[in-house]
């Protein structure tokens, strides 16, 4: 079972009890089914071992991003009016930081199941795998991570390196582990 789906679990077990032992019982709601609580684990982590299968390169993604991004995003992922995607490779560190994909997401796994999920924001998953893969490869050619002609997909995404994968610390709480692998 995905970390995700195992923490999920133990929120409700914790909070159903606790729920439960501390306030009437009005009848109302239900403890989720094993397939329900599957159906939420959709989180797609740095090694993209739950990636489905699809494909896509950026002259794909180039259609795709015209017709539902650019009027978010700008024309080449830089003007806006939402979110920069594009640029800011080597400002964290100045006083005018631009987090963009390019220069602050640390895997490019993430930037597929944002899209995947949450992307076009007027009908967020209603992007196909093989668009979501063909954006993805768009946005960073954009970026001058990936070639413009490298095919994305399950197994080559994982290896994208980002320019600031190695600049995000791990939690050094003592209560904090992480999540489990």
């Amino acid at each position: 079972m995905h970390w995700l789906s195992r923490s999920l679990c133990a929120m409700i077990t914790i909070f159903g009890v606790a729920a439960n032992a501390q306030s009437p019982n009005y009848g109302v709601g239900r403890s989720p089914s094993a397939e329900e609580i599957r159906s939420y684990d959709t989180a797609i982590g740095p090694e993209g071992i739950e990636l489905p299968p699809g494909r896509g390169t950026a002259r794909e993604g180039a259609a795709v991003y015209a017709q539902r991004c650019a009027a978010c995003h700008g024309a080449t992922g830089t003007e806006g009016p939402n979110d920069r995607l594009v640029g800011g490779q080597g400002t964290l560190d100045s006083d005018r930081p631009v987090k963009t994909v390019g220069s602050y997401w640390p895997y490019a796994t993430t930037l597929w199941d944002f899209i995947y999920r949450a992307m076009p924001v007027d009908s967020p998953g209603s992007l196909t795998p093989n668009q979501v893969y063909a954006l993805t490869a768009f946005i960073l050619s954009r970026n001058g991570i990936v070639e413009e002609t490298m095919i994305l997909d399950r197994e080559s995404l994982p290896e994208v390196r980002m320019p600031n994968r190695d600049g995000f610390v791990p939690d050094a709480r003592p209560d904090w582990q992480g999540p489990p692998r």
